[in-house]
């Protein structure tokens, strides 16, 4: 049985989760602009919107408008 493909953005979120299990993102630390991630990771601004809000929903991250969206905790 294949596995079936799964969405960009998820791709991306479980990416970035693994950053922050990693140490690479720690505790604190801001995620990159949406504009730049979109950069870094190869993906539209869609993509990124919609990962960085399944992050929050995973509680990995909090966003604050206007400042960025930062890591709270760890996966």
């Amino acid at each position: 049985m294949t596995e079936l493909p799964r969405y960009a953005y998820v791709v991306l979120a479980d990416r970035i989760a693994a950053e922050i299990a990693s140490g690479a993102l720690p505790l604190g630390a801001a995620l990159p602009g949406e504009r730049a991630m979109t950069e870094i990771y190869s993906v539209s601004i869609g993509t990124v919107r919609r990962a960085v809000r399944e992050l929050r929903e995973r509680g990995l991250v909090a966003t604050l408008p206007a400042k960025g969206t930062f890591v709270i905790a760890a996966p």
